[in-house]
Parts: C-alpha cells; structure tokens; sequence
C-alpha cells in the first residue's frame, strides 16, 4: 500500500462536489439555497443549453461584502452556523459552507455581489484552489449575481453521465417548481437560451388564498388546483398546511408530490408511508396521490444534517410524526364530501358547438363539481326529513308510488333507526349477512326517503335539499340520476354501495377484537436471530393482531395462529412479512391491510350489482347513506362514485343564454 498523505485542495473539492453536484440542477439548487438565505424577494435564472454551458442566479438580497467574498469560495466556511448548538436547530436552507467551493472546482465560478448601503459591488472569480484571487470593484444592483461556466470541464468524465439537454433542463424545472411552492412570497423568473420559461410573481404580504391558487395553477395546472382539498391541522408541536388532490386525480407517476419540512424540500420515506396509508382505501391500485404539504416544526426536533445534498431528514420522533401525518390526513380525505368543491372536466363533442363557437374553444368544457356541504348538515333530524320508514307510515303521499314495504318500514321503526338517532352496534356477521342481502335494509338506513315528489314543505325550497339531491330515475341499470340544487348527479350504484358496506364493515369490525383462528398444525417458521428476538420481545402487540407465536429455538419460530378472517392467507407468509415490518419500522400494519383487503372483497361481492332495478325509495335511501359515510366520493378501489353537472354546465350544453 502507499504511503498515507494529505490531498491536494482541489481534489478535495473534486471529492466534496461528486456528494453535492451531481448535474446541473444540483447547482441551481444550492445557488437558490443560499439567495433564499439572503432574503431575496425576486430571483433571475438564465440557463445556456440545460446549464451545462452557463448557469447565471441573480438575486436581490442582503449581498455579500470584499471582506467575506473570498471566505464565500472557502471549503466550510458558513454565516449560518458557529456551533453545535447552532447545527441542532438549523431554520436556513443551506449552511455546510461547501456549495461555492464545489462549484468551483468542477466549473468556472464569478461571484458578484453588493452590500446594502454600498457603493458599488465587488468581483471574485474562483478556480476550486486554495488561491483566490483579489475582489475586484464591480457595477452590480443591491444583491447578488453567481455565474457558473462550462460545468465539468475540469472532471470531463462526469459530463459523460449527463442527460440530453431536455432531460436536464426537466430537472431544472422540476426543481424550481418546488423551490417556488416551498416560497410564494419570492418572485422567480427562469430564462432558458434566452426565451422564458416562468415567471413568477412574488406574493403580496400576508399571502392571499388567491395568490396561492395563481402560483398552484401556474405550476402544477389548472385541474390540481380543482382538485385541491386544504389541509390545515395543528397537534402536539407540529402543523400541517397545504394542499392534497383527491383520490380521482391521481397520478401514474410521483411527478406531483411536494413534502416540505420547516420550508425545506425533502424525499422521505416515514413522510412518504404515511401518505400511502392515509390513501390506502381510496386509491386505485398502482396509482400515486398529488399533494403539496408544508409541515412546521421544531427545528430541534428535525435533523437536516443527515445527506450531503439536504435531500433527506431525521425526525427525532419519528412515530409521532407519522401517526400525525396519517391522521391529518386520513380525516381530510374523510371530510372531502363535506366541504369544498372539487372540479373536473368533461370533453364536448365538437359537433355540439353552435353559434359563437368561433369565439370559443373547440371543446366546451362542462363543470362536475362535488358539493359544497357547508351550507347543510349531514343529517337533518328537525321532523321533516327522516327514515322512509317514518315517510312511509306517516307521511305515506311522501314515497313516491307507496313502494316500500310497510312491514319493512315498521320493523325499521322499531330497532329505532330515525335520522340521527341510528346508534345501534353492528357486527360483522351482520354486516356480511346484510350485504349478502344485496340492499335490503343497508339502503334504508340514512337520511330519509324523500322523493322529488314529496310533501311542500320539503320541496319550498332549494336550501333544504340535501347535498345529493333527489333521484329522479335509474339509467342503464348502473347509474342513479339525482337533482340537487344546482345541477345533475349521476351515481354509481355499485361503486357507491360498495364504500358504504365496506365502512360499515371496517366499523363493525373494529368494534371487537381480533378473533384467533388456531392452525390445526403449528408451523415451524426459520428466521433470523434478530427476527427470532423481536418475536419474543413483540408477543404481546402480535397477540392483539391475532398472531400466537412462540419461540422454539435460536432462529426458529413455532405459528400457532392468525386472525380468523384471513384463514385463507399464507400464514408463513404472513409472519414473515410482519416481522419485515416490525425490522423496518418498528411497527405494522400488515394485518390490518390484510383485513381491510378482505372486507374490501367482502363489500364488492354484497353490494348492488348492475342490472338491478331500485325504486325511487331505494335510490334516494343509496343517497342518503352516501352523505353519512366516510370518503364516499371514491369506491374501494379509488375510482369516483359520483359526479355533479352544475346547471351552468348544462345550460352550454345546450347553448342556453347564447
């Protein structure tokens, strides 16, 4: 072996920048970082074939003095910390002191920078050496300008693993996206060979709900921002703000997925597990959520120094910040059909355009819109909107043709099922036997059966219509039309019915414990020692999973049960993969997605199939028992359940008003 001997400064910083830059728009990230720790208020990008040739920022901030330029260009040198204290609870953006150097020794690097109160700035080209030359006086703006030429000339081999220039330039875009989203309140315009790409106005102080929307629309487009359900909690030290699509505008890639931590963008698995969790009922399968979420918290509580590109951090409670984030979460993706509209859009034939239609787009575009529940509450229990059965034994002329069975409404009665008062336990047995039913009672169970042709009172005026509405016919079998206040609602009957029994399921279910199944032989399982250990350690949590478990040697496990209801699953499987889990992460929810997977199926086969005639009383007692259920704008398997035509949308349809 050769002798031990120091490096020489440059390949130090040669070293430094294959951690740090890795193409183009890791250089545009640090230069950012560090011009959004200057206070900047309006940043300029240019960009000469994807960065490869010339990477110039300028921006407005607090500048840079002679003095501290030459510092600037140093390997670990930083305004941002002096001590460990200070790296405990890093609040800025960049604070390693290695960016610039890095920079430099892989490019040619000019930083020009001026000082409020100054007369004029100063010049400092660097070369990635310990000899930097002398600041030299320069005309410049308050702020500072950072110029990157000829990135890897000096390591000509990492320009060998770049990309097309069109691919790089994605990156670059993707990254100023993000930069942009984490901060509103800074303006960013982008130049790309001299033609814009963005630019971004900076937000007024205080933010405004419709800046924000502007700057979302402008970034992630138009139907995002429709899609958007605000998120807003607060628990235990944290808060969690932003913006998650709903399930129906899901992505095939994670293109749309922005996680910032104290305004710091970050790729983290607990963050992105948490996600996954909250969407794990409503989501189609294979495809991915859009959100943009902000979450605040101490900066004690968070490592940021864990990656030398800052892509990743460390919670200190890690747990914690799962469950809150699963939690916040999972409740506004429950509330979605209570609150907000969410919007999509349909395509027109082009056939149907008429007069005027050289003024508009080819294709007219119609508003589906959910609806906005806040004017009405979920139940109305004041006597005049109650179960069909109430309708049907007093108020017989309020069910349209007297279908429903008035022995059915009078058992209904009994077990005390009125709007609002429904607080009677369900088993699982009784959930499974009632969706094996098909409808049955299941459908009359909710707001009341009130029909389009019901008494004056309900029908005076719009504001008492519930939020979906009343069915006014079946079509194709599949699909229930309702009116609402403003608009056309189709269902799907099936999608629909399947959310509601698959909740109904989840809640009677949860209400007892986990039955056992013992196996009739124990299986042997071989496992690591660690493996072995944690099954020891973890007897107790995997009892109340269902799992018995013993220990019957060094690396050697003995099953003797698992959850009643997955009798049909690979028990060894089964173990396996929640001791996976227990290595991982500490925890697992292996058995509850294995059971919600079965209740899932349980819902599909129980619920209305197409083909099936209903009743008005059956299609409006489907309606209500959609408004009383959780996420029931998406069926098990994430496709919608639903849809509103607003009367607007109809009205262009049939170039009303034209």
């Amino acid at each position: 072996m050769p002798r031990i001997r120091s490096l020489p400064p440059l390949l130090v910083n040669q070293i430094a920048a294959g951690e740090v830059i890795e193409r183009p728009a890791s250089v545009v990230k640090e230069l950012l970082e560090n011009s959004l720790d200057a206070g900047a208020r309006q940043i300029v990008i240019e960009l000469e074939q994807a960065g490869i040739k010339r990477i110039c920022v300028r921006d407005d901030g607090s500048g840079i003095g002679p003095d501290d330029l030459a510092l600037a260009v140093s390997r670990h040198a930083t305004s941002k910390i002096s001590s460990l204290h200070d790296l405990e609870s890093v609040a800025s953006l960049g604070f390693r002191g290695e960016a610039l150097p890095s920079i430099a020794s892989v490019a040619r690097l000019e930083v020009i920078s001026r000082e409020q109160g100054a007369e004029h700035g100063w010049r400092l080209s660097a070369d990635g050496t310990d000899c930097v030359g002398e600041a030299a006086p320069a005309a410049h703006p308050v702020g500072t300008s950072v110029e990157v030429r000829d990135l890897f000339y000096r390591v000509p081999a990492r320009r060998k693993f770049l990309r097309t220039e069109r691919t790089e330039l994605g990156h670059i875009e993707q990254l100023i996206r993000r930069m942009a989203l984490a901060r509103a309140d800074v303006g960013f315009r982008v130049q790309h060979n001299g033609r814009e790409l963005f630019d971004l106005r900076a937000a007024p102080e205080p933010l405004s709900a419709r800046a924000l929307d502007q700057r979302l629309q402008t970034l992630l487009g138009e139907t995002f921002v429709q899609h958007a359900l605000e998120v807003d909690e607060q628990a235990v030290g944290l808060a969690l703000s932003g913006w998650v699509a709903r399930p129906a505008f899901s992505r095939s890639q994670t293109d749309l997925q922005f996680f910032f931590v104290n305004g710091r963008m970050v790729r983290d698995k607990l963050v992105a597990h948490a996600v996954r969790q909250a969407f794990q009922d409503v989501l189609h399968h294979g495809r991915h959520p859009a959100y943009v979420l902000y979450l605040q918290l101490d900066p004690r509580q968070v490592d940021v120094n864990v990656h030398p590109a800052k892509h990743e951090v460390r919670f200190r409670e890690g747990r914690q910040v799962h469950d809150f984030l699963f939690r916040s979460l999972h409740r506004r993706l429950a509330d979605s059909c209570e609150q907000g509209e969410a919007q999509a859009r349909i395509a027109v034939d082009p056939a149907l355009t008429g007069p005027g239609a050289e003024e508009q787009p080819v294709t007219a575009a119609a508003e589906v819109r959910a609806p906005t529940q806040s004017r009405l509450p979920l139940r109305i229990s004041d006597g005049r909107s109650t179960y069909a059965a109430a309708l049907a034994l007093q108020m017989p002329d309020a069910v349209p043709d007297g279908t429903l069975d008035p022995a059915l409404a009078a058992a209904l009665l009994d077990r005390g099922e009125v709007a609002g008062l429904d607080s009677r336990p369900t088993s699982s047995a009784d959930l499974s036997a009632d969706l094996s039913a098909g409808l049955g009672d299941s459908l009359t169970q909710g707001w009341g059966n009130v029909g389009p042709e019901g008494s004056g009172d309900d029908r005076e005026s719009d504001r008492e219509l519930p939020p979906l509405g009343f069915a006014i016919g079946q079509l194709s079998g599949v699909y229930i039309l309702s009116q609402g206040a403003d608009g056309l609602i189709l269902v799907d009957m099936h999608a629909a019915h399947e959310r509601i029994g698959y909740e109904r399921l989840k809640a009677g279910w949860g209400q007892g414990a986990v039955q056992q199944q013992p196996l009739l032989v124990p299986i042997a399982v071989a496992v690591s020692g660690r493996e072995a250990d944690l099954a020891e350690e973890q007897q107790e949590l995997l009892s109340t999973l269902g799992v018995s478990v013993d220990r019957v040697g060094p690396e050697r496990l003995l099953l003797r049960a698992i959850p009643a209801i997955l009798s049909g699953a690979d028990p060894e499987q089964l173990l396996r993969d929640l001791l996976a889990d227990l290595v991982a992460e500490g925890s697992s929810d292996r058995v509850r997605a294995e059971i919600n997977r079965v209740l899932s199926t349980m819902a599909c086969h129980g619920a209305v199939r197409a083909n099936r005639q209903l009743t008005l009383p059956e299609m409006n007692a489907l309606l209500r028992a959609m408004e009383r259920t959780e996420r029931a704008d998406q069926c098990n398997h994430g496709r919608p359940t639903w849809i509103k035509l607003s009367l607007q949308a109809l009205d262009r349809l049939f170039w009303r008003g034209r």
